[in-house]
């Protein structure tokens, strides 16, 4: 049967749309290798490093962390949101990830174990934290000796909403990582270095715990 202009331009909008839906996953996936690849050598991930993924989102980045800690690594998932958490746990179970724990923090805690990681790290989440004193103090506790921590964030941007309940020395959404070095360096860690050609104008702050 022969279909109307109409019916074709819904039929193609439809598979225009499927595509550009389709090549978008894509993109994100490659951009989560991509990244973790870069950050894995930054905190210097080997096979066996106990690696913790905080505010986690959709998993992609702990799934992408998996490929460098190996099976004799860990990955711990973080997310207070509780649908998140659930999607996560189902693709946990769907790739058969048996080294994957997911972990729901709160507001001031990571709710992982003490000294449980060899590395944590942050992305676009730090600006997100409303009570960052204690929730950095958490941060520390979970970390081993030694143990790095990465905060992957940006400088307020215009035209985002605000975020509801975070100090006001932020300066919009997004935090200075000026404010980020002091208030980690105050609950303890001691920065080593500043990576500021991270994708999508993004810095990169390394801390160490001595």
């Amino acid at each position: 049967m022969k279909m109307t202009s109409k019916q074709w331009n819904r039929s193609g909008l439809f598979a225009l749309a499927f595509t550009v839906a389709a090549v978008f996953a894509a993109r994100t996936l490659a951009n989560a290798a991509d990244e973790i690849k870069r950050l894995a050598a930054l905190m210097e991930w080997k096979a066996g490093t106990a690696v913790a993924d905080i505010g986690a989102g959709d998993g992609e980045y702990s799934f992408a962390a998996v490929e460098h800690v190996g099976a004799a690594g860990k990955v711990y998932a973080t997310e207070i949101d509780g649908q998140k958490l659930e999607e996560i746990r189902a693709a946990v179970t769907k790739r058969k990830l048996k080294n994957v724990t997911v972990v729901q923090s709160k507001a001031d805690d990571t709710n992982l174990p003490t000294a449980c990681c060899d590395a944590i790290f942050l992305r676009h989440v730090y600006h997100h934290l409303t009570k960052p004193v204690e929730f950095d103090a958490n941060l520390v506790r979970s970390m081993k000796p030694g143990g790095r921590l990465v905060i992957i964030d940006f400088p307020a941007r215009s035209g985002l909403d605000p975020v509801e309940g975070v100090p006001a020395n932020r300066g919009g959404h997004g935090i200075p990582q000026k404010i980020v070095i002091e208030e980690l360096t105050a609950a303890g860690l001691q920065m080593e270095k500043v990576v500021t050609d991270w994708p999508d104008n993004d810095y990169c702050l390394l801390f160490v715990k001595k």
